[in-house]
Parts: C-alpha cells; structure tokens; sequence
C-alpha cells in the first residue's frame, strides 16, 4: 500500500472514530454543549500534542518494530494479505482521538444549567446576651429539650449560659439570608461580632464564650441595647431586631434601658426580650468538694419582667420568659415567626460538570488500543 493512500485511509479513520466518539456526549446533553464554557482552558493547548500523536502512532511504527531476516519474501508478496493489513494504523487512530477527548476533558467544560431571578427573605439581627454572674446559674435541662440532644456527661448540670450558647449557636445554624450580629454584655457591652452571614465563623465564636470574659459584677441592659441599635444604624433592611436574653436587672452601664429602647425605635428595630429563670432560689456552683465534684449552694438573683415588657412593647416586640431550655429554644424561633421580613432578589445559577461525558469515551478508546495492539493486531516477531 501507498503511503498516500495509507495517509488518507489514517485521516478517513480519524474522523470517523472522533464522531463515534463524539456521538455519546452530544446525545446524552446536547444543549448543554452550546453553552458550555471551560473551567481550565490552559489544558487545551494539549491539542496541540495530538497530531504528534496521530504521526507517531501510524508511520514510525514499522520503523521501530524488530525484524526477521530470511532468505527470500518474494512468495509473501504475491500471497493473500488478510483484512488485518488494512486495520494496523487502527490502534494509533484510537490513541490519538483517545488523548484529544483526555485532553477536552481536562479542561472540565461546565454548562449553565438555568439562572433565574427568585426572592430571598432576610433579616438584620442583634442578639444581646447577658454574661453577668448570674448566668452561672444551673438550668437543668433534659437532652431532649436541647437542640440537637446532645450527649451530657454523667452529672452534668448545665448553667443557664450553657443553656443559651446551645440554644443561640442553632438559632444561627437555622438562617440562611438573615444577617446576625451579636453583642455580650455584663457590666459594660462589647461586641462579639457585627451583622454578618458567616454562620460557621459566629457559631464558634459563640462556643467559645465564657463567664470570665468580660467583668460580669454588673448588668448593663441599657448599654448592651445602645450598642446593638449602633450597629443596625446603617442597615438597608427593613425589617431590624435585637433579641434580648437576660436573667436580671440592670443595675450598671451609662444609658438607661428606657433611652436605649427609644433610640432602637427611632431606627425602626423591634426589641424582643426573653427573660431565663425567674425569682424563685436556683443551684449556683460554688467550688468542689474533697472528691473533685462540683459543690452547690442556693441563690437568689434579681429580675425585672416589668422593664422586659415595657422595652418590648416600645418597639412593638415581644417579652418571653424561659425557666427551661424548651422554652428558651422555643421564644428564639418564635420571635422570627412574628417578623416581617425583608425580600432581597438573588441570582441562582446551577452549573454541571461535562467532563464526564469525555472522560467515558477516551477511556474506552483507550481500553480498545490496548486490545487491539494485544490481541487482533498483535505482530510478530
């Protein structure tokens, strides 16, 4: 056989494996294919390889094939040749459509799958919660009252502060468009974290709190509601609440709660109050005895539901009182049931991968080569 006319049967080859090949991707997503953009458009200078390839399968291979000197040839010449003849070039086809489909592959082609316009609802919220002494009160609770039913350990009696990071760090796992900051308060307030949607980044944060944080002799009630109405001062939401968890009565702090609930009210913000415990003598941890096991004496705090609900209902916001975790767990959710809430037009696109529908063929082109060089197109010597 001619070498031009061994060349042009190579190239007729070519294009006929290639569109098989192609044939699979383009039925199974055909107008994704129109779209589709690539995600790692550098691999596709690897093109450029393939006709190297294609060359170097096909001519040379006679060349580097090992060789059987006999006296004569003349008989085999005129003899039959068989169809295997005609198919040698075969496996260098498929290695070279087999890489060019890698290659594609490899530079991960993604279609759009739709992008629509839809309204995301979300609101802008404070959460004030009380670090004073009095949080070290225990709040027994059973595992099924708290959210997710956590494991206890074996005694374990869990303070009201416990109670309230379990309760706050779900309430922050159960948003998805609303922006939460929080504000931690005892005898001064600080701010623990601006409105933000870093959920994972808040909720840690919110595990890591401790009593002996901040200076907790005091409750500044008034001046934990001033700094959380300074941070919704310039929020573009229309909907704005500072949730405020507390045990007791204020009795520190430079702003007044009654001042504090105007100026949240100037701002639009709804102030919703949830009081934990009550009046009545709790278990307060006091040290450890000879056995290592924590000791407890009886407590008395103060509280003042009449401030609660007065600073509520100036902003038009509920007043909660939880003497248990159920309750504290179910006064979070309620105060987002009773919220109006902001719509925010948000863009949703939803991508697919079609680079597994290149990948399958070019392995099996791959598989094919192999059986072909191995079994039906095997030479010898």
């Amino acid at each position: 056989m001619s070498t031009a006319k061994r060349a042009i049967l190579a190239v007729l080859a070519t294009v006929i494996i290639a569109a098989l090949a192609l044939i699979y991707p383009w039925l199974v997503r055909r107008e994704a294919w129109s779209g589709a953009t690539w995600q790692q458009p550098w691999f596709l200078l690897g093109l450029i390889l393939v006709p190297i390839v294609w060359y170097w399968g096909i001519f040379p291979q006679d060349a580097r094939k090992p060789r059987l000197r006999v006296g004569t040839v003349s008989p085999l010449l005129t003899g039959p040749r068989g169809i295997r003849s005609y198919l040698r070039d075969l496996p260098g086809v498929l290695r070279a459509v087999s890489v060019a489909l890698l290659i594609l592959a490899m530079g991960r082609p993604v279609s759009v799958l739709r992008d629509q316009r839809s309204d995301d609802k979300g609101i802008d919220i404070v959460v004030a919660l009380d670090l004073s002494g009095s949080m070290r009160a225990v709040l027994d609770a059973k595992p099924e009252d708290l959210p997710g039913s956590p494991r206890l350990a074996k005694n374990k009696r869990l303070t009201r502060l416990d109670v309230a990071k379990l309760v706050l760090q779900d309430f922050i796992g159960r948003r998805r468009t609303d922006r939460i900051g929080v504000i931690v308060f005892g005898k001064a307030a600080y701010v623990l974290s601006p409105p933000t949607m870093d959920y994972p980044l808040l909720s840690q944060l919110v595990s890591k709190m401790t009593l002996n944080v901040i200076d907790g002799s005091g409750t500044a009630i008034g001046d934990a509601l001033g700094t959380a109405s300074a941070r919704l001062r310039r929020s573009d939401a229309l909907s704005k609440v500072i949730i405020l968890i507390t045990d007791g009565d204020s009795n520190a702090g430079s702003i007044s709660p009654e001042y504090a609930a105007q100026l949240a009210a100037g701002l639009g913000a709804k102030i919703h109050t949830i009081q934990i415990g009550s009046a009545d003598e709790v278990d307060v941890e006091d040290g450890v005895d000879l056995f290592g096991q924590p000791r407890y004496a009886r407590h008395r705090f103060p509280v003042n539901p009449e401030l609660l609900r007065e600073i509520a209902q100036k902003t038009g916001g509920e007043a909660y009182v939880a003497t248990d975790a159920k309750a504290l767990s179910a006064s979070m959710h309620d105060v987002l049931d009773k919220l109006e809430k902001t719509r925010f037009e948000a863009s949703i696109a939803s991508y697919e991968d079609l680079f597994p529908l290149l990948l399958l063929p070019g392995v099996v082109l791959v598989a094919l080569d192999a059986l072909l060089r191995a079994w039906l197109l095997r030479r010898f010597p």
